[in-house]
């Protein structure tokens, strides 16, 4: 997803070693509660404390990320596995600074929802399974940044779909990533059991 720097008007003076945007709070980093609470009319994402904005998803990029999280719905509801979150749902990866992350679509399995039980505010780590849609001005290097935080934080499959190749990418932990063209199926394997998904349909929309 792309993002941007929040600047307010009139802008405040920089400060070496201080970040202009993050002005929610005066002298220090932003938390996670903090952003909960923050109402402006735009979202953002905490990135070890430090504020992005989040720039509206372009129409190719909402009808990928709608037609992959309709899509896993299906199936997760039909056979009870767990839930689905819709984009910019916040998770919570780390903490001291904080840092929470909002993907284009998530998965939780049902056995960690009883675990942990419910939840006011940021879900505490991440997702079983999440997607994220390459955005036009997306840096290849800032979609790889993510897919670490992803992995190093719990996330058992990151799906990565990039329109320019029409092609998903699969990463999962000490693992190979799986290039998949629109002849390929992505499966859900141990992480959404029974789910399958053709390449070929999510990018014919």
């Amino acid at each position: 997803m792309t993002t941007q720097t929040r600047r307010t008007q009139p802008e405040p003076t920089p400060v070496e070693g201080k970040p202009v945007e993050n002005n929610l709070t005066e002298n220090k980093l932003t938390t996670a509660d903090e952003l909960l609470r923050y109402s402006s009319g735009y979202r953002y994402e905490l990135i070890k404390g430090e504020l992005k904005k989040m720039a509206p998803a372009g129409n190719e990029h909402g009808s990928l990320a709608a037609l992959f999280a309709g899509l896993l719905i299906a199936h997760v509801r039909a056979q009870k596995l767990g839930k689905v979150y819709a984009a910019e749902t916040g998770f919570k990866l780390s903490s001291n600074p904080d840092t929470v992350r909002a993907p284009d679509a998530a998965f939780i399995s049902q056995a960690r929802l009883e675990e942990v039980g419910q939840v006011q505010g940021y879900w505490p780590g991440a997702p079983d399974l999440v997607a994220e849609v390459i955005s036009p001005h997306d840096l290849y290097t800032e979609v790889s940044e993510k897919v670490t935080e992803w992995l190093s934080a719990g996330c058992r499959m990151v799906v990565v779909v990039n329109p320019r190749t029409e092609q998903v990418l699969i990463h999962a932990l000490n693992a190979d990533v799986k290039v998949l063209g629109v002849d390929d199926t992505l499966g859900g394997g141990d992480v959404v059991p029974g789910w399958q998904l053709s390449i070929g349909e999510l990018f014919s929309s």
